[in-house]
């Protein structure tokens, strides 16, 4: 969290546009650790996170991307940012493999059932010892699922910003998550036997 007396995105992109080196480093500081763990838990890879976060603070720096403080906050952008480059990168990967059914991903007729069950806080999961196994999981899910859920779960973005960020209406946003943490609780439930009965 931002501490009141800092100074806002807008006016360190203005001193960064500037030439003021710190005003850069302030955002990089500010903004790194939640986009690298973002692109981390999207890709599944360490190295693709990495890359995606030099590509952001890069392209932000040389004015490749060019934010609008009208259309919203700087997080939400950069996380927008973060999520077209990690598809970028996700592409020549696709080519290769084939998709499994959309089924597969928490689209059955349980998926009503299961995702009450997964109703509570999956952030808190994460400092758990399942955390293993949730970003195991999460790496499993349909990657237009696992956008809502880490958004939403992991970041505690709004429906509307989550919407805004990836560019669906809000509907199309709560379906997404509804079914993102059912398909999530129904892999981990599959690892719920083995951990309790080395417990």
């Amino acid at each position: 969290m931002t501490p009141a007396h800092a100074p806002a995105d807008t006016e360190l992109l203005r001193k960064m546009r500037a030439g003021e080196a710190s005003a850069f480093a302030s955002l990089y500081l500010r903004h790194q650790g939640p986009l690298f763990r973002f692109a981390l838990l999207r890709s599944g890879s360490a190295d693709t996170a990495a890359d995606v976060v030099q590509e952001v603070f890069m392209g932000l720096l040389t004015a490749k991307f060019t934010f609008d403080p009208t259309r919203g906050v700087l997080q939400n952008f950069l996380f927008g940012v973060a999520r077209n480059l990690v598809m970028k990168h996700e592409l020549p990967r696709q080519r290769l493999a084939t998709l499994p059914p959309a089924a597969q991903d928490g689209d059955d007729d349980d998926a009503a059932e299961i995702a009450s069950e997964a109703a509570e806080p999956l952030a808190r999961i994460l400092g758990a010892e399942l955390a293993d196994d949730v970003r195991r999981a999460l790496s499993l899910l349909a990657p237009h699922y696992r956008d809502v859920v880490i958004l939403y779960e992991m970041h505690d973005l709004s429906y509307q910003e989550i919407a805004d960020i990836c560019r669906l209406d809000i509907g199309t946003v709560r379906s997404r998550l509804s079914r993102g943490r059912a398909a999530l609780a129904k892999r981990l439930a599959a690892h719920r036997p083995a951990i309790e009965q080395s417990a």
